[in-house]
């Protein structure tokens, strides 16, 4: 047994000694995109009172660099073709359906490293420690229910992290100025909190007096 297997097999005897576990992993893994999305809003909320094109153009980055993350992941993984743990290994017991599409790379993991890049772009400290816990526990729970191997999962968070950063590096000048133009538009009031717009032309109104 080589020691990925092992490692697999232990965290599968784990889940099977824990059955309370269960359904909190099936909610998590199941319903891992309402996470981001409470993340994300969160994220938007952060921005919002910042008043900050800069961060406002992460925000707006978030989603799609999920979005290209996904793109490029689904046809690698078509291409690769790696079958399931659930299906080779007959003492990989899985914690609800195995599922049937390519096991590498993990499209739970992938997302989860492309949202974890978005969350350390509003540079919101707590916000970045609470996203980069609750992606590592989804991307544990696919092992924890025997869906995929270890290197699934660590393939998917580097896949997810490096495609949406280097997206981001290529777009971050173009949002920023979109941002900042939509700053400039009757959108203001939903880019912008009001204590943020007032803030911001306070010292406007100080130097024109």
């Amino acid at each position: 047994m080589n020691a990925e297997l092992q490692l697999l097999t232990e965290i599968n005897n784990f889940a099977q000694s824990t059955p309370w576990l269960h359904l909190p992993m099936l909610l998590l893994s199941s319903y891992a995109m309402v996470v981001y999305v409470v993340l994300w809003v969160a994220a938007f909320w952060i921005a919002r009172r910042r008043a900050s094109p800069s961060t406002m153009a992460a925000v707006i980055w978030a989603p799609i660099g999920v979005l290209l993350a996904e793109l490029v992941s689904q046809p690698l993984g078509q291409a690769i073709g790696e079958k399931r743990p659930c299906r080779t290994e007959p003492d990989i017991v899985a914690i609800g359906k195995c599922g049937k599409g390519s096991s590498l790379p993990s499209d739970h993991a992938v997302v989860a490293g492309a949202v974890v890049v978005g969350l350390l772009l509003v540079s919101h400290r707590l916000l970045a420690w609470v996203g980069v816990v609750a992606a590592l526990l989804i991307a544990f729970s696919r092992l924890y229910l025997g869906v995929h191997w270890p290197h699934d999962t660590l393939a998917g968070l580097v896949l997810g992290v490096a495609v949406s950063l280097a997206g981001w590096l290529v777009v971050r000048a173009v949002l920023t100025r979109l941002a900042a133009g939509l700053h400039r538009t009757p959108l203001r009031p939903l880019l912008a909190s009001t204590s943020a717009r007032t803030s911001t032309a306070t010292p406007a109104a100080q130097v024109s007096g």
